[in-house]
């Protein structure tokens, strides 16, 4: 799948999400990397840079105080590479793509891993 292939599908995704959660967007940048840096897979606890598709930066909705403000976007980093190592067919790469950054989402909207499984996101 080409780069620009790939970005449309995130760009897809973000356009069909629901109104409600739409419209709470703001100070967001999702953007499409190849690979995350060493710092990023730090963070996430992640020893191989093939083994992680996204990764939320910033701070999610919920922990935001009054003292918010006048900051950088958080950004959402959705990796292609290692989505189209562990997906082969186009389809499965469209879906892991929907997926991941349905997923990042969440937690920019507060939603940490151990609530994801609990809803049956895995």
């Amino acid at each position: 799948m080409t780069l620009e292939e790939f970005e449309q599908v995130v760009d897809e995704t973000l356009e069909n999400l629901p109104e409600p959660f739409r419209s709470r967007i703001e100070n967001l940048a999702v953007i499409v990397e190849e690979y995350p840096d060493q710092w990023t897979l730090d963070a996430a606890g992640v020893k191989h840079r093939a083994d992680l598709l996204g990764f939320y930066h910033g701070v999610p909705l919920t922990a935001r105080t009054h003292d918010y403000g006048n900051v950088a976007p958080d950004r959402i980093s959705i990796y292609r590479q290692p989505i189209q190592l562990h997906y082969r067919t186009p389809a499965a790469i469209r879906d892991a793509i929907r997926h991941t950054v349905l997923h990042e989402l969440a937690h920019y909207f507060g939603i940490d891993d151990d609530r994801l499984l609990e809803l049956g996101a895995y």
